[in-house]
């Protein structure tokens, strides 16, 4: 396990037999969180972690194509081979159990129960959708709304009966990729090929775009408890956000410029923002807090990290994979 620590941690750890890398740092580290990170035995490229309310970490690996699962408090992982070559690229667990995926490269969202290790693929093709992206629940579970980037897409399963209504996004090539549900039941994505951040109505299906500003490329989406919408700006290096109340948009730069590359970004129980910038290596984990309206937290995530891709608020802890090969917690609240 590799984790930012002091030498008597160090020391501890090396006792205990674990795998520790010497620290990543960074001149600018402000107010660090504890960053935990777990080296994943397996190649492909470890993403999208998503914890539940057990001991379980589910995640994806995307280029050796299967989903796996880390026990946090042993480092034990488990892994299902997916036997095709689907590049799963994000998954999604239900208050049931059932881990739910998607099939990137082969036109399909999975679900997989780990009581009996069956896996269903519920066809996206013959819905118009060849890359189904993100996915992300309703309130009930009732239905899972999902991005799909090459498509230019916006989907809604009904889980029940696997149905499928399928949204196309007005602007050409606007690459619908991350999404996030707000607490009134809008879900909210990220345009990530065009300037501009969308909602869909649920009751009427019907889409809203909304400029962010000229050249500006937003990735991942977040929603606060106030229902303020949030959104990283890979291009230019802004956190941004949107009050879907009075149509106001406020951006704030971050703090390595228009070299942060800001990319994975969660929201947590105190509606403080967590994103990371992949631009500088080490990559840096930062906060923000609207409250203040400002950057409170930066954090060098020990493994140097490569890129962040997405990540998941659970219980006071934010889960991330790495393209070092790692799943790695940041403890943001106690």
């Amino acid at each position: 396990m590799l984790k930012r620590a002091t030498f008597a941690g160090i020391a501890m750890m090396a006792a205990l037999g674990a795998f520790v890398d010497a620290p990543a740092t960074a001149a600018d580290e402000i107010n660090p969180v504890e960053i935990n990170e777990w080296r994943v035995p397996y190649d492909g490229r470890p993403r999208d972690p998503f914890a539940t309310g057990g001991s379980d970490v589910w995640f994806v690996g995307q280029q050796n194509h299967y989903l796996a699962r880390l026990d946090p408090a042993t480092g034990t992982f488990t892994q299902t081979n997916l036997n095709d070559r689907s590049g799963p690229h994000n998954l999604i667990v239900g208050k049931n159990g059932i881990v739910w995926y998607t099939g990137n490269l082969s036109g399909y969202i999975g679900r997989f129960d780990p009581k009996t290790g069956a896996i269903d693929k519920i066809v996206t093709e013959d819905a118009g959708v060849r890359d189904p992206h993100t996915l992300v629940f309703d309130a009930d579970e009732s239905h899972i709304w999902f991005t799909a980037q090459g498509s230019n897409k916006v989907g809604r399963l009904t889980v029940a009966t696997r149905d499928f209504e399928v949204i196309d996004v007005p602007t050409s090539r606007a690459r619908p990729y991350g999404i996030a549900m707000a607490p009134d039941g809008t879900p909210w994505i990220a345009l990530v090929g065009t300037d501009k951040i969308a909602s869909v109505n649920p009751e009427t299906l019907e889409l809203t775009e909304y400029e962010v500003a000229d050249g500006a490329r937003p990735r991942r989406i977040a929603v606060a408890n106030d229902g303020r919408v949030y959104y990283v700006d890979y291009r230019r290096g802004y956190l941004g956000r949107f009050d879907p109340k009075s149509g106001a948009f406020h951006e704030w730069a971050l703090p390595s410029g228009s070299g942060s590359r800001p990319y994975g970004m969660a929201v947590d129980d105190h509606g403080r923002i967590w994103l990371v910038e992949t631009g500088p290596s080490p990559n840096l984990f930062i906060g923000f807090d609207p409250a203040e309206d400002k950057v409170f937290s930066v954090t060098a995530i020990p493994s140097g990290a490569g890129s962040v891709r997405h990540m998941h608020y659970h219980a006071g802890s934010v889960w991330f994979g790495t393209d070092a090969g790692t799943i790695g917690r940041a403890v943001v609240a106690p």
